[in-house]
């Protein structure tokens, strides 16, 4: 006779029935649960992608917008425009490359009929308007049939002066100011205020002409007569320019060369410019077109936010390793 507690101990048929069907109903809610979290998590990847897609369609189309110029539509001749605004500098808008750039394409473009380089600048870096003034003369002999007209709004001067002596001619207002042929190099001396202050200069150097012009170091006269070596090549050097660009149309005098800066109207008298006229009358009355087609290159935001980042962080560290250069010349 089997024993009652062995029976009772046993689970029953209809009991372990519920239990599986608990355990089958549970897997399947996991199931069903994960299928939709997958569903949510797709459809979420989805609109983000679509949201992407939109994103940059829009950017692509804003930037075609506000930064596409209009020799992109321009059909038939036209004056290409490049324009030359504010100091010259590496690190400014007219910079070499960037003006460069802009002249290349204008007059690569067989629909152009002539440049106008419209110039409102003090001047700046000898180098970066010397790079201008080799490409200007360089892209006037591979497209002789383009001419270059440089046109001075407020200002010319010095730096601005070298590159559109570059040009075929010359045309300001009369009141523009023109000319500033020379170049500058300027600095302060510390030396009497820190004696008075009791301040310590410690400035160590491999090469003993490294701190040539340091503000803080007594002046001393064999390096003064160096820099000015180096002002006067380089000064001879923009004289040249001057001359090779206007020719026999200059009027020279000991004053031309000094460092003078002069208005438009005497600038047409001395040859130093050859007649008054804005870019539009280049366009219309020299070049025969109504039509001006804008080649310059503009930096969007972000990438004068970046530059300037760039220029802050080098010079941070040349400052913490002591690396500044303080010898800076100008054309202005």
């Amino acid at each position: 006779m089997m024993d009652q507690s062995s029976v009772s101990g046993r689970a029953s048929p209809d009991a372990a029935a519920p239990q599986a069907a608990r355990w089958e109903r549970a897997l399947l809610e996991k199931a069903v649960l994960a299928a939709v979290r997958e569903q949510r998590a797709a459809r979420r990847w989805k609109i983000f992608f679509r949201l992407l897609f939109l994103v940059i369609i829009g950017l692509t189309a804003w930037y075609w917008v506000a930064f596409s110029n209009d020799k992109v539509l321009a059909r038939g001749a036209h004056a290409a425009l490049v324009i030359l605004d504010g100091e010259i500098a590496a690190d400014q808008q007219a910079n070499a490359d960037s003006l460069n750039t802009a002249l290349k394409a204008a007059f690569s473009d067989h629909d152009t009929v002539g440049i106008i380089l419209k110039i409102n600048s003090p001047g700046g870096s000898p180098v970066q308007a010397g790079m201008v003034n080799n490409e200007i003369r360089r892209l006037r002999a591979k497209y002789p049939n383009k001419p270059v007209y440089a046109v001075a709004e407020d200002l010319c001067a010095s730096g601005a002066y070298y590159i559109a002596v570059a040009a075929d001619k010359i045309f300001v207002n009369q009141a523009s100011l023109v000319g500033s042929i020379g170049v500058r190099s300027d600095n302060f001396g510390f030396t009497g205020l820190m004696n008075k202050l009791g301040i310590e200069r410690r400035l160590l150097t491999a090469g003993q002409n490294k701190a040539l012009n340091d503000p803080f170091l007594p002046w001393d006269e064999a390096r003064r007569q160096y820099l000015q070596t180096l002002l006067d090549q380089i000064h001879a050097q923009f004289i040249d320019a001057v001359r090779q660009g206007r020719g026999a149309r200059l009027k020279e005098s000991p004053e031309i060369f000094s460092g003078l800066i002069w208005t438009g109207q005497q600038s047409v008298e001395l040859g130093l410019a050859d007649g008054f006229g804005d870019a539009h009358y280049v366009a219309r009355e020299i070049l025969k077109t109504e039509e001006m087609i804008d080649y310059s290159i503009q930096e969007n935001l972000f990438e004068r936010v970046s530059k300037k980042m760039g220029l802050m962080a080098r010079a941070f560290l040349a400052r913490t390793f002591g690396l500044t250069e303080r010898l800076q010349f100008s054309f202005k």
